[in-house]
């Protein structure tokens, strides 16, 4: 007798537990998109889908704002605005900090370099001008029992 391991079952062996946080319109602002409780997680992944059209020229990037340390960026800002990136575009980054923010249409590549992040928040800091919305998923590995990421 053979046993099927559905989606989410064989995702989250390969990639630990699944949160997605809606950032329904951006602004100029420093926006918590996840918050890490209870110690450090491996994030395996991160991947934003466009919700709709970002039009306006100006720059959005992710970082780490532990609780305790210093703020960290996750992926160099990037104008996502200047060049129309419409709505189901996916956005993503390979895990260096100095990369940019790749988008394209029905495809990018993932974190090719999993992250360590502390307690604290995972934030999208938006520049200059800003609209459009973005939702984004995140999968990680608690390395610290207890730790984990909620949506905020």
């Amino acid at each position: 007798m053979s046993t099927l391991i559905s989606g989410d079952q064989l995702r989250t062996i390969l990639y630990g537990t699944r949160v997605e946080k809606a950032y329904a319109t951006l602004a100029v602002e420093t926006k918590t998109l996840f918050n890490v409780t209870g110690g450090k997680v491996l994030i395996t992944s991160i991947t934003g889908e466009v919700t709709t059209a970002i039009t306006t020229a100006g720059t959005s990037k992710l970082q780490a704002n532990p609780t305790t340390g210093t703020t960290s960026d996750l992926v160099a800002a990037t104008d996502l605005g200047t060049t129309d990136t419409p709505a189901g575009n996916i956005l993503s980054f390979t895990g260096v900090k100095t990369d940019s923010i790749v988008h394209g249409p029905g495809s990018a590549p993932n974190v090719q370099r999993p992250i360590v992040v502390n307690t604290g928040t995972i934030e999208q800091v938006n520049a200059t001008g800003a609209d459009g919305g973005i939702t984004w998923v995140l999968t990680y590995i608690p390395l610290d029992n207890g730790a984990s990421v909620a949506a905020a």
